[in-house]
């Protein structure tokens, strides 16, 4: 009998009475319910609960009971007709983020600066919890429809949940996926879109009509950032693109031009820059008035995310990427390539070249030069600054080797020396790391913006930017000036500030500014025999430091790691601070690398395309091709880390064993920076090193034995190998060359 009444509860389970399909969608979004927390709750997947609402397919035993139980009991909470409370991201409490440290009385903030607007605040302020009705709403007939999936976590209090410009209310990004044959958009803040687009223009255009994806301009004349699409791999495939590319499209950057997905775009009137459709690709159409009508894609299949920089986002679920890239976008740009791309897109974003001018006569405004950018046209740069194979040096012979006499070599340190018998006796070797070393070497540096000029037998302005021919060879480190008081120090120990590879000059040479005015500093007389010097300069990076300062402060306190913090718990702060959230420590890496990268792209290098000594390259045509500050930039990182060097050695009588770009190792009877940076009180060496998170303060690199270091040198046979190199976990796998 009992089998009889299971069967009969089965056959009523069966036609369990369900509401119509939008009702079904009304009470979830009522008792605010995701589709993932029903899925999960029923054993089934997203997208059949999605098919349920949308009226597709309807639902079967055993699921279709439980399913009809829900409804039922939500339908009595919020009977019809009730109103419906928007959805709510899950989103826990953090320690607040710290404000951006003040300007110095030598510092005035800069004039031009981002709009205020949730996406584009400073980034320490940008991604606070939002209120509620900043959060994404349930779908409305008007638009595209949505869906708010259950985070696989819960998301930190700076993820961003979109922009207060309702032309970007979904954010600055979507990461599209298809799933059992539709495909949906992952937004900021956990918001879902359908896409309804079955090809690639008909997905670009979706994106500019409907999605509502973009970012406010970050400087008053500057533009609105283009709508970034990151296609996953189940979106290659749906959209006719390769899952991956050819080794022959990998080396050409691109899909060949006879591709169906470009003929496609071709036959919409859409066009493609000159980088063609790669890893990066940019599909616009020329701009009519003010509006602009263009799309990026980012194909992270297609190697667009570097694992240098991005480690494995481009294998994380939807959701979680579109997360991770929302923040990064929001603090720092929608991100526009590469880091290094980014980064120097950044540049110009903050100082775009030119702006509107006041009206003239007949009330008509017309585009002007923007001050204190570096305008829309190229500049030449000074021989000595060209690099070689530039057009400017083609009447060189092919193979002339270029002396310090004849070219400006401005480079990060790589400096080391034997240990001294007392260092020996020593146990340990600890590794110090510069935070953001060369975001802090841009802070308050004068960069020329325009053109050089030529000048023979000059009188040296240390705050004239340019290139200095000049002889620093008397330089003395034995005997240097220190507060303005003569110190004697063991010069044998010290690197050189004057050459990456710390050897002391030995005729005239060309430098950087920031490099000669150290050694005024030092004490000594400089008479330059030329410079190449350029009279229309200003701050041009200070902007940009300040929101990249800003993004990696706002990310290191999501982190768990905030500024002020003192030394022992810094130290114990950071350590394991990437396992906190992995997601937001592949942002720091972001944030670090596009400072690096931003920096190094200003003297990009020929990449290919048939390119031959003494012609111009691609990036010659670009405004910010400026091999000038990139040497500066990196001139004054080195002189930060001498000064800190020199400064830690008269007062402690410590020297570096090894100095690689922002990475100093002492000898240290302690494993601990505690046991050799000489705190007192709590309180630093002042001008020298201190443990703390902001830009040009140090962190913990890495500790080795001295035995291990000794034993290094002694297999490679290298008594001067750079243990700074491999001070982080003690691996070397072969002879360090430099490179």
């Amino acid at each position: 009998m009992s089998e009889l009444f299971d069967a009969v509860d089965a056959l009523v389970a069966s036609r369990s009475p369900l509401p119509p399909p939008a009702e079904r969608k009304r009470l979830r979004q009522a008792h605010g319910l995701t589709l993932d927390e029903v899925a999960a709750a029923l054993q089934v997947r997203r997208a059949t609960v999605s098919g349920w609402e949308a009226g597709k397919t309807e639902p079967r035993p055993p699921e279709r009971d439980a399913y009809a139980r829900m409804l039922k009991q939500l339908a009595q909470l919020y009977p019809a007709g009730a109103p419906v409370p928007p959805e709510e991201t899950a989103i826990p409490e953090t320690p607040a983020v710290p404000a951006a440290p003040a300007p110095s009385a030598v510092e005035p903030v800069q004039a031009c600066t981002a709009p205020t607007g949730p996406a584009t605040e400073p980034a320490n302020t940008a991604l606070r919890p939002a209120a509620p009705a900043a959060v994404p709403r349930p779908a409305v007939t008007s638009g595209p429809s949505s869906r708010r999936p259950a985070a696989k976590k819960a998301a930190p209090a700076s993820t961003p949940v979109g922009g207060a410009d309702p032309r970007f209310e979904n954010g600055p990004l979507a990461v599209v996926d298809v799933e059992d044959g539709q495909a949906y958009a992952y937004c900021v803040g956990g918001l879902v879109l359908d896409v309804p687009a079955k090809s690639i223009p008909a997905l670009v255009e979706w994106t500019l009509r409907e999605a509502k994806l973009g970012q406010p301009k970050l400087s008053g004349p500057g533009k609105d950032a283009d709508p970034l699409i990151v296609l996953t791999e189940a979106a290659c495939e749906y959209y006719g693109l390769p899952v991956t590319l050819t080794q022959q499209e990998r080396l050409a950057g691109r899909l060949p031009e006879g591709h169906k997905v470009i003929k496609q775009l071709t036959r919409a009137h859409w066009q493609l820059t000159k980088r063609g459709f790669g890893p990066w690709a940019r599909i616009y159409r020329p701009a009519q008035g003010a509006e602009r009508s263009c799309v990026q894609l980012c194909i992270p299949s297609w190697d667009a995310l570097d694992t240098r920089h991005w480690a494995d986002a481009g294998q994380l679920p939807p959701a979680d990427l579109a997360r991770l890239l929302s923040t990064y976008a929001a603090r720092v740009m929608t991100p526009r390539g590469s880091t290094a791309v980014t980064g120097l897109e950044l540049m110009t974003a903050l100082h775009p070249p030119t702006r509107a001018s006041e009206p003239d006569a007949t009330g008509k405004r017309h585009s002007e030069h923007n001050p204190n950018s570096l305008g829309k046209d190229p500049v030449d740069c000074a021989p000595c600054e060209a690099p070689d194979g530039h057009p400017v040096l083609a009447d060189l012979p092919r193979f002339h080797h270029r002396t310090p006499a004849e070219v400006l070599v401005e480079e990060a340190y790589d400096w080391a020396r034997p240990l001294t018998d007392a260092e020996c006796l020593r146990l340990h070797l600890v590794g110090i790391d510069v935070n953001m070393a060369f975001a802090a070497g841009a802070n308050g540096l004068t960069v020329g913006l325009g053109a050089p000029t030529h000048v023979k037998n000059p009188v040296f302005d240390p705050k004239l930017p340019g290139s200095w021919l000049v002889d620093l060879s008397h330089v003395d480190l034995s005997r240097v000036k220190l507060a303005k008081q003569w110190t004697d120090l063991d010069g044998e120990l010290l690197p050189s500030p004057f050459t990456p590879k710390g050897e002391r000059p030995t005729g005239p040479a060309w430098y950087a500014t920031p490099t000669v005015a150290y050694a005024v500093e030092l004490g000594y007389d400089v008479a330059p025999i030329e410079a190449w010097v350029r009279y229309d300069n200003g701050r041009y990076l200070d902007a940009w430091y300040q929101r990249l300062r800003d993004a990696y402060l706002a990310t290191m306190a999501d982190l768990g790691v905030h500024a002020d913090m003192p030394p022992a718990d810094f130290l114990a702060a950071m350590d394991g601070y990437r396992h906190r959230d992995p997601q937001l420590a592949i942002v720091v890496s972001a944030i670090k690398a596009t400072v690096k990268g931003g920096i190094g792209k200003l003297r990009e290098r020929p990449r290919g395309e048939g390119w031959k000594p003494g012609q111009p390259w691609r990036a010659l045509a670009r405004p910010t091709w400026r091999p000038d500050i990139r040497a500066a930039v990196i001139s004054r990182t080195r002189i930060n880390m001498h000064r800190k060097i020199v400064k830690h050695a008269a007062f402690t009588g410590q020297y570096p064993v090894a100095v690689l770009s922002d990475c100093a190792v002492y000898a240290s009877d302690g494993p601990s920076p505690l046991d050799f940076l000489p705190y007192r009180d709590g309180k630093p060496l002042p001008g020298g090193f201190k443990l703390g998170v902001n830009p040009g303060l140090v962190k913990w690199e890495g500790t080795q034995s001295v035995l291990w270091g000794e034993g290094v040198r002694e297999r490679f046979n290298a008594p001067e190998l750079n243990l700074a190199r491999y001070i982080k976990d003690g691996t070397v796998t072969d002879q360090d060359t430099g490179e």
